[in-house]
């Protein structure tokens, strides 16, 4: 059985260094009928285990510890018993969200997850956050984003824990290198492609 992507939107706010914005994030869930993870726990949990639809999740991942991220994922956690990654270099964001829970395990830059007979592998892609991590899904071709690449360029990084020649970094060696067909499934907002992102990038210094 083909593994399968599902998104599901969530709404609400994100918060940082004293400004609070609305925002929609894209929840993905990957996996088959039996089993899947989930990449990303934003803002509504019960819409997050609503659409896990009684699969065993095996892993909760992280592509980073903004609030937006992260705000449902304890809640999230304790429902379908499964583990938060993070990277550990976004601790100091996951703390001013959980100041007295750790993530379950830390992410590493090339760990790989089984679920559904398919293999995700995190990719560490600082910029956005220092432990920004994106997840490489080879067997469909697909990569899911988070913050640090969007439909347009890169995620912001004007403020706390975040720098643009990082991100470009990032973005040039760790995921512009991936095939020109690669879906690129982003933390907010619509898909795009390795390739039409190449365009974009090859436009900024």
């Amino acid at each position: 059985m083909a593994v399968t992507v599902e998104n599901r939107v969530t709404s609400g706010t994100f918060s940082l260094d004293g400004g609070t914005w609305d925002v929609d994030n894209n929840v993905w869930i990957v996996g088959n009928d039996e089993e899947c993870v989930i990449i990303d726990s934003p803002h509504d949990a019960a819409a997050i285990v609503d659409q896990v639809r009684g699969r065993k999740v095996l892993a909760i991942l992280m592509t980073h510890a903004h609030n937006d991220h992260i705000g449902a994922a304890r809640e999230v956690a304790d429902a379908v018993g499964a583990p938060i990654h993070l990277h550990p270099e976004d601790m100091i964001l996951w703390k001013q969200v959980y100041p007295d829970v750790q993530p379950d395990k830390f992410l590493s830059d090339g760990e790989e997850f089984a679920v559904g007979g398919a293999t995700l592998k995190a990719i560490h892609t600082p910029g956005h956050s220092p432990g920004s991590t994106c997840f490489y899904l080879e067997s469909e071709g697909t990569v899911f984003t988070g913050d640090t690449l969007f439909n347009g360029g890169p995620g912001a990084t004007g403020r706390s824990f975040s720098d643009y020649p990082t991100i470009l970094s990032s973005i040039r060696e760790r995921l512009l290198t991936l095939p020109a067909d690669t879906v690129v499934r982003t933390g907010h907002g619509d898909n795009t492609t390795i390739g039409a992102e190449r365009e974009t990038l090859s436009q900024l210094a």
